[in-house]
């Protein structure tokens, strides 16, 4: 390889590993869950092009069929299920679990980043990254690979994209079972306001209300003599 690929290459994986942690970023920062969303989506594509630098174009196809074509999807239609302009109240309540939960997350991925460094092989001169082999990313391996070592892992995800969306149904019902509550609670508010409002009609001077003995007529005015 010459300098030119070379440094062509070292310029490709850059601007895809940039784009990549920009689209992250923007996905757990973004207040919009639509632009969260798309974040996501950004980040998918780049993971996709990073794929194609190692040369898996399997690995590229399926990033790009599965997490850009059905996982972003799935997520849209949440959002929408939900409404675009749903945010979750401002407890602060739950602060400090949160806290602790946010806390050991990041301890535990950094010490799980720290034993991959301190058990990998070491590096050989001149090359970040051993060459990768000859059947890495076809079909074949893949497969083999998907149906023997990851099989559990393939199927825990297909769980878990199961349990999201009965989560998000249900979060879906108590958001609309609760806001028809308060629908109904303002109907109800604002029909006894105008009951109350109303003045009631009085018989006026000289009239007298008498029943009739016919059942279908409820009042009747005569006029004294």
């Amino acid at each position: 390889m010459n300098p030119t690929e070379l440094a062509l290459g070292q310029a490709y994986f850059w601007v895809c590993a940039a784009v990549a942690i920009a689209g992250a970023v923007t996905t757990v920062v973004a207040k919009n869950p639509i632009r969260g969303a798309m974040g996501l989506l950004v980040m998918i594509l780049s993971i996709a092009g990073l794929y194609l630098a190692l040369h898996a174009q399997f690995l590229a196809a399926i990033q790009l069929i599965v997490y850009a074509g059905a996982i972003v999807v799935l997520f849209i239609f949440v959002i929408m299920l939900l409404g675009p302009d749903v945010s979750a109240p401002r407890d602060n309540r739950g602060r400090l679990p949160r806290i602790v939960s946010a806390s050991a997350f990041a301890t535990a991925g950094l010490g799980a980043m720290l034993l991959l460094l301190r058990t990998a092989p070491p590096l050989s001169s001149g090359k970040l990254l051993p060459a990768a082999p000859t059947d890495f990313g076809n079909v074949e391996s893949f497969g083999r690979i998907l149906f023997t070592d990851a099989l559990v892992p393939f199927e825990l995800s297909s769980a878990l994209l199961m349990v999201a969306v009965i989560g998000a149904v249900a979060v879906a019902r108590g958001h609309h079972k609760s806001d028809s509550r308060e629908r109904r609670a303002a109907a109800d508010s604002a029909s006894r306001t105008s009951d109350l409002s109303e003045p009631k009609a009085t018989p006026s001077a000289g009239v007298t209300a008498t029943k009739t003995a016919n059942p279908t007529k409820v009042h009747a005015y005569e006029v004294a003599s």
